[in-house]
């Protein structure tokens, strides 16, 4: 088994709760989970679910008034990445680790040309000239398919379809060969033909530089083409956690079971297409024992009370499911 990259410990992000002076919630709330070298670990839930903010929190990108609470662990290499100074932390973004954000347009400069922008990146961590810089960028757009690359890094990032901004982020995000790479929905508002050039590229570039990678999506096809494991998220907890093959092919949670109901591809094949009643709750309105009790069809007494702990299934395979644990001991 390869050993962990990152292990995140107890991680836990508030916000202040403007309808009650003093009080934080917790948009993520305790998770635990670690990402080996070489693999892809999906992280898999609906809007809302806290995936964004995880994969910001990793970073130490939280926006103001949200913090990470202290007692929260993400051990990258070895090291405390919540410990590190403000100078160190800049040193690992864009060198070790390295973030594809889900709205290229927003990400990029408007006012700057995409190539310049892709230079900076490459200056602020290595002594180059402009033109060695230049030269790499070139490389680099070619690399990700970007066409005529030279004449492309003066273009503005409006002058650039979806495709090609993104493109033009995932060069950015590779250009230091990071060790650990966040893509945080990476294949949103493109279309279906360009989403799957664009899975196809992060593929081979994880494979050609061997790099980790934690890909925040909810699209369940993507976790298909692309994760080794997966950790399913809901209301600020991972619920559900495995390989691939597990979770996508033996699911436990009926959150993960509603999940993989509710995909377009099953109507496709004449099955009945299932939604999940209700929406995610906000932090505000979390249930006090199983976040999703309340849309949960299996729920009795202790869902609505207490907070399940993890039922491990395999050595990798574990859901919290208070339904589950019973099964599990009866069985």
């Amino acid at each position: 088994m390869n050993p962990p990259l990152l292990e995140v410990h107890g991680l836990t992000t508030t916000f202040p709760d403007f309808a009650a002076a003093g009080r934080r919630l917790p948009v993520v709330d305790a998770i635990d989970f670690d990402v080996r070298r070489g693999e892809v670990l999906a992280l898999v839930g609906e809007s809302g679910c806290g995936k964004s903010v995880t994969a910001l929190s990793l970073l130490r990108l939280v926006p103001r008034p949200g913090r990470i609470e202290p007692g929260s662990r993400v051990v990258f290499e070895g090291r405390n990445l919540l410990e590190l100074s403000v100078p160190a932390m800049r040193e690992v973004r864009g060198a070790s680790i390295a973030m594809i954000f889900q709205e290229p347009m927003t990400a990029l400069n408007p006012v700057q040309q995409v190539g310049a922008q892709v230079m900076e990146a490459i200056r602020l961590h290595e002594r180059v000239s402009r033109s060695e810089a230049r030269r790499r960028v070139e490389q680099l757009f070619e690399r990700v398919g970007i066409p005529d690359p030279r004449a492309r890094t003066r273009s503005y990032p409006h002058e650039l379809s979806g495709g090609l901004k993104q493109r033009v982020m995932i060069a950015m995000a590779v250009a230091m060969r990071p060790r650990l790479l966040i893509a945080d929905e990476p294949t949103t508002a493109l279309d279906v033909t360009v989403q799957a050039q664009i899975l196809e590229l992060l593929r081979e570039l994880q494979r050609e530089l061997d790099t980790s990678v934690v890909l925040i999506t909810h699209d369940l096809g993507v976790v298909n083409e692309l994760a080794d494991r997966v950790a399913v998220m809901y209301a600020g907890r991972i619920v559900e956690r495995g390989t691939r093959l597990e979770v996508l092919g033996s699911a436990r949670h009926p959150y993960t079971q509603g999940l993989l109901r509710s995909i377009p591809a099953r109507a496709q094949r004449g099955m009945r297409l299932e939604e999940i009643p209700g929406v995610v709750p906000s932090p505000g309105d979390w249930a006090p024992g199983c976040r999703f009790a309340p849309r949960c069809a299996r729920a009795f007494g202790p869902c609505r009370e207490q907070v399940p702990g993890p039922t491990h299934l395999t050595a990798e395979h574990a859901a919290r499911c208070h339904a589950l644990d019973v099964e599990e001991h009866a069985a």
